[in-house]
């Protein structure tokens, strides 16, 4: 369901209002946002559904995307008195589902994928689950003490929640904004626990640390499209003689995650020339043959132990950024310094 633009304000409004006025003791809130953002984009929009079907978020669903957020949160981010620290993401102790994170990670666990074929797996989901709903789940819509269900109607005798009409729209319409500015809020809720001060101080930037890509593991994307490409650019088709980059085809600027099948190896300078914008319709085309149709296997067995690796998903954010960019107007970039409108239409050098 489309809302009108007076609508749409009237979300953005509300986010800021929620982001200022709501009670954020944790940031488990953060994390529920930025959850229920990325499932609305993350799952294929089905036309043919009844809306309130679409509309359903299901518990299972938000408790493995706060797991999938927090996985990069539980590594240690320095060392006090000889120990290594995480940083707290609570007042007081560490935050239950970080501790549990850590401690898988400290069993050998190296990625998403391979904490899902862990034994204690569905132990980690009941544990997240109890704190999706002991917490933030009944509490985020709390604005200066008072209910506002803006978002769904509280109904704790199912196993979902209700989007409300039109606010899946608007989370898919402004993923970008919405994501960009939980997160700048729950960076700064981090820096703002006193115990996290002293070991931050001014070390480096703590936006890569907490949801930055993974640049070792980036190292095993290289080789396994590089052979996927041999050797070559995937915009140009022309010889990679150096290293070459991974580039994120839907760029890091509109999905700030990393997905194996998300992934294209290009020249430098193409990369560059490409940076956030959208590629051509005929990329789209080569990408979806190449990491979907072709590879996808490949791409999951070689990269599931460092990425996740859900070609389903990668499709579904493909359609959801093109989708966005259409009803933008937005220019493709083509090569170099040519864009081109969407359905073909004359190239624009810039």
């Amino acid at each position: 369901m489309m809302l009108e633009p007076i609508q749409q304000v009237a979300f953005i409004n509300y986010l800021q209002r929620l982001l200022v006025e709501g009670d954020f003791v944790a940031t488990y809130k953060f994390a529920l946002l930025n959850a229920i953002a990325d499932i609305c984009i993350e799952r294929p929009l089905r036309l043919d559904l009844d809306p309130d079907s679409q509309d359903k978020v299901y518990y299972t669903e938000i408790t493995e995307k706060f797991i999938e957020l927090y996985w990069q949160h539980a590594s240690p981010f320095g060392e006090v008195d000889g120990k290594a620290f995480i940083l707290l993401q609570n007042t007081g102790t560490q935050a239950a589902i970080i501790n549990q994170i850590y401690l898988l990670q400290q069993q050998g666990v190296t990625s998403i994928s391979q904490l899902k074929q862990h034994k204690d797996w569905q132990k980690l989901l009941n544990k997240a689950l109890k704190v999706l709903k002991e917490g933030p789940l009944w509490r985020l819509q709390l604005l200066a003490g008072q209910l506002d269900c803006y978002y769904y109607s509280h109904d704790n005798s199912k196993n979902y929640i209700q989007l409300q009409p039109g606010i899946s729209f608007c989370f898919r319409r402004f993923h970008d904004l919405v994501v960009g500015l939980v997160r700048n809020s729950w960076i700064d809720k981090i820096r703002a626990y006193p115990q996290n001060q002293e070991v931050i101080g001014d070390k480096g930037n703590l936006s890569d640390f907490l949801f930055g890509s993974n640049r070792q593991s980036l190292i095993q994307a290289r080789h396994v499209m590089h052979d996927i490409q041999h050797g070559l650019c995937f915009y140009c088709k022309r010889k990679i003689l150096r290293t070459g980059q991974v580039d994120h085809f839907i760029p890091w600027a509109r999905y700030p995650n990393d997905l194996a099948h998300n992934f294209v190896l290009a020249h430098d300078s193409c990369n560059r020339q490409k940076s956030a914008h959208l590629a051509a319709q005929s990329h789209k085309d080569a990408w979806y043959e190449q990491n979907i149709v072709k590879h996808s296997a490949l791409i999951t067995s070689e990269l599931s132990r460092y990425f996740r690796a859900d070609c389903r998903r990668s499709e579904a954010i493909a359609s959801w950024a093109y989708q966005q960019g259409s009803q933008s107007n937005v220019l493709l970039w083509l090569e170099g310094k040519t864009f081109v409108p969407y359905l073909g239409s004359s190239a624009i050098d810039c």
